[in-house]
C-alpha cells in the first residue's frame, strides 16, 4: 500500500495571491505601500500618477536612494526586506515597511514595471502575475519608479469588487492627505488622468500642509499644541471648537510618523471637547506621537495602521489634559463676518419638508421621566413609523406667570401648583412646530443668489461631492465647479431661511458626502428643522415682561407636544401644591 502526502508546499505564486487578499484590498492600499516604500528610501519628492483612478495604472515616482541590480530582483520575492534583519529588529521598527510581503502580493495581481538607479547603471523589471518577463539595464537617474498596470488582471473576483472610480479616487487621495500630513517635510504630487490633486511644497510646515488639505478657513482656525512626559512627546495641531466635521476621517494620529488607527485614542480627543461642541461632531485634529519603539507594536495586521501601547492610559491622560489646557479659558466665541439678520415670519415663506413623527406622550403630571424624547437616538439611522394610540397628549392647561428666574425660567401657577418653564426649550417647540405646519410643504421653486456662496471641500470631500452632484440639482440647488477642491452656489431652494443660507447648506453638502446615495432630504429636514428651532429660539439669561411671558406661555399651549423642545428636553416642570406642603412641612394644617 502506497501512502500518498494529502499536505503539500504551496506553490509561492499561490501563496503571494492569498498574501494579497490582506496586503491588496484595492487601489489604495497598493499606493499605500509603494509611496510607504519610497518615503522609507529616504526621499523628499514623491510623485503619484493615476489612470481612472489606479484602476488602469498606478505609478509612483521618487527620489529616494534607489536600488541595485540585483536587488531589484530581489525585492519581488517574499519576506525579502532590507528594513529588519533578526527577531530583535521587530521590537525597535523605525520604517513604515517592515514585513516583506507588500511588493510579492502587488506583484502576484498585477503588471508592473520597476526602474530604479542607485550608481550609475539603472535597472528596469517586468514582472506579470508573479513571474519575472524581463531585467534589462536603463537610464541612471537616481530613485525608483514603479508602475502597477492591469490590477487584479488575473483575480477576476477581487476586479469585480473594486469600487466606483470615484471611490477609489476618493479613498487614493484621503490616504495621502494623511501621508502629507505625516512628513510635511516631504513633497507630495498626486495626480489623476494627469489633473492635479494635491501639491504640498515639502518645506516642513504642517500648518501649511493642514491648508492644503482642508482649505484656509480651517487652517486659520487651527492651534499648535505639545505636550511631553517620560515616556511621550506629543505635538502637532487641534481645531477650535466651532471647527467640527461629521465623521471621525479628520482625526489623524501618528505614531513616530507613522498613520494609525486606535479607537481610544480618538475617543480620547473627542472626550476632551465634551461640551464645547455637538457630539455627534468631530474635531481636526493632526497629532503626532513620538515613542520609543519598544513601548508600541505595529506588528498586528499587514497593514500595519493598527497600533498597541504598554501605556495606554498614561497616553491618553497626557492627551486630554494638552486638549482641554488648551482650548479650556480661551474666548472661544467664533469670530462671524457678517452677523445673519434677525429672520421673521415674513423672511421665511417656505421651509422644509419632513414626514411628522407621531409620538405618544404620557401625562405629564403622572411621570415626568417617562416622556419619549423625540430626536436622533430614538430615530436612527432610517426613519421610524410610531404607531398611534387612542389616546393624545393632554393639553397644556391655564397657567399664570409671575416672574423670572435668572432670565431663563418663567414661573408660572394656577389652582394646581406652580409650574418651571424653560424659555429657551419652549420657544423652539413653538419654532419647531410653527415650521411644521407653516413650512412643511416647501413648493420645487428655488431662488438665484446675488452674491453666490463658494464652499471649499478637501480634495477628498471633493471627489465624492463631484459624483454625487446630482443629489444637489434634485434638491434644487444650482452647483458648479468653481477652482481647485471648491464649488459655487448660484441658487438654493427657497425654504431655506433668509440669514441661515450658508450655515444649512454646508450642512447639507456634509450630509450627501458622508450619506452619499443613502442621503434622505427628509432626514436632513428634520436635523435642519430642529437647527433653526433652536437657533431663532429666545437664549438664555434673556429678561422679559409679563406680557411676553403670556405670548410664550400661549403659543406653547397651541403646540401639539408642548412638553419638550425637539431635542427631548423637558420645557415644563410642575410642582403639585401637595408636593409644595410636603417640602414645607406643611401636610396636614
Amino acid at each position: 500500500m502506497v501512502n500518498m502526502s494529502v499536505i503539500k508546499v504551496m506553490d509561492e505564486l499561490l501563496a503571494n495571491k492569498i498574501a494579497a487578499g490582506e496586503v491588496v484590498e484595492k487601489c489604495a492600499s497598493v499606493v499605500k505601500e509603494l509611496v510607504e516604500n519610497s518615503i522609507d528610501a529616504g526621499s523628499n519628492e514623491i510623485k503619484v500618477d493615476l489612470i481612472d483612478a489606479g484602476t488602469k495604472q498606478i505609478k509612483v515616482t521618487d527620489n529616494g536612494i534607489g536600488m541595485e541590480h540585483d536587488d531589484a530582483i530581489l525585492a519581488f520575492q517574499r519576506h525579502a526586506t532590507s528594513k529588519i534583519i533578526d527577531e530583535d529588529d521587530l521590537y525597535h521598527i523605525e520604517t513604515l515597511g517592515f514585513r516583506g510581503e507588500a511588493l510579492a502580493s502587488i506583484a502576484s495581481v498585477s503588471k508592473i514595471i520597476l526602474k530604479t538607479c542607485k550608481n550609475e547603471v539603472g535597472t528596469t523589471v517586468h514582472i506579470e502575475g508573479g513571474k519575472i518577463i524581463s531585467v534589462e539595464n536603463s537610464d541612471a537617474r537616481i530613485g525608483t519608479s514603479i508602475e502597477v498596470n492591469a490590477l487584479f488582471y488575473n483575480t477576476p473576483a477581487r476586479l469585480k469588487h473594486l469600487k466606483s472610480l470615484y471611490t477609489e479616487l476618493a479613498n487614493i487621495t484621503d490616504y495621502i492627505n494623511k501621508l502629507a500630513l505625516s512628513h510635511p517635510d516631504i513633497r507630495f504630487v498626486l495626480t489623476n488622468n494627469e489633473s492635479i490633486i494635491l501639491n504640498t511644497d515639502g518645506r516642513g510646515n504642517l500648518l501649511k500642509t493642514i491648508r492644503d488639505i482642508y482649505g484656509i478657513n480651517v487652517a486659520k482656525k487651527m492651534l499648535d499644541v505639545s505636550i511631553e512626559d517620560d515616556d511621550y512627546v506629543v505635538s502637532g495641531y487641534i481645531s477650535l471648537p466651532e471647527v467640527h466635521k461629521s465623521n471621525k476621517n479628520a482625526m489623524i494620529t501618528l505614531v513616530n510618523g507613522r498613520i494609525v488607527r486606535n479607537t481610544e485614542l480618538n475617543r480620547t480627543i473627542n472626550d476632551a471637547y465634551h461640551a464645547y461642541k455637538p457630539d455627534n461632531r468631530y474635531p481636526v485634529v493632526v497629532l503626532n506621537i513620538e515613542v520609543d519603539p519598544t513601548l508600541v507594536d505595529v506588528n498586528i495586521h499587514p497593514t500595519k495602521m493598527d497600533i498597541k501601547f504598554s501605556k495606554m492610559t498614561e497616553l491618553c491622560n497626557l492627551i486630554e489634559k494638552m486638549i482641554k489646557e488648551k482650548i479650556t479659558g480661551r474666548n472661544l466665541i467664533p469670530i462671524i463676518k457678517e452677523l445673519p439678520k434677525k429672520a421673521n415670519k415674513e423672511d421665511i415663506q417656505e421651509t422644509i419638508s419632513l414626514t411628522r413623527q407621531e409620538v405618544v406622550q404620557p401625562n405629564l403630571f403622572e411621570n415626568i421621566d417617562e416622556i419619549i424624547p423625540l430626536n436622533n437616538d430614538l430615530i436612527g439611522e432610517e426613519e421610524v413609523e410610531y404607531k398611534k394610540e387612542e389616546h393624545s397628549i393632554e393639553p397644556l392647561p391655564e397657567l399664570y406667570p409671575v416672574g423670572l428666574v435668572h432670565g431663563t425660567y418663567i414661573v408660572c401657577q394656577n389652582e394646581l401648583g406652580m409650574y418651571l418653564i424653560d424659555e429657551h426649550a419652549a420657544k423652539e417647540r413653538i419654532n419647531y412646530e410653527n415650521f411644521l405646519e407653516k413650512l412643511g410643504k416647501p413648493t420645487q421653486d428655488k431662488i438665484s443668489l446675488l452674491f453666490p456662496i463658494t464652499i471649499e471641500l478637501s480634495a477628498r470631500d471633493y471627489i465624492i461631492l463631484k459624483e454625487n452632484m446630482n443629489i444637489l440639482e434634485e434638491n434644487n440647488i444650482e452647483a458648479e465647479e468653481f477652482g481647485i477642491n471648491s464649488i459655487i452656489i448660484k441658487a438654493h431652494p427657497t425654504w431655506i431661511p433668509r440669514g441661515f443660507e450658508e450655515k444649512v447648506l454646508n450642512n447639507l453638502i456634509e450630509q450627501v458626502i458622508q450619506k452619499q446615495k443613502d442621503f434622505r432630504i427628509e432626514k436632513f429636514n428634520e436635523e435642519s428643522i430642529k437647527m433653526l428651532s433652536c437657533k431663532m429660539a429666545i437664549k438664555a439669561n434673556t429678561d422679559m415682561s409679563l406680557e411676553e411671558m403670556e405670548n410664550i406661555i400661549n403659543d406653547l399651549r397651541k403646540c401639539k407636544n408642548p412638553y419638550n423642545c425637539c431635542h427631548g428636553r423637558p420645557s415644563i416642570i410642575f410642582y403639585s401644591r401637595g408636593e409644595l406642603d410636603k417640602m414645607f412641612k406643611r401636610s396636614g394644617f
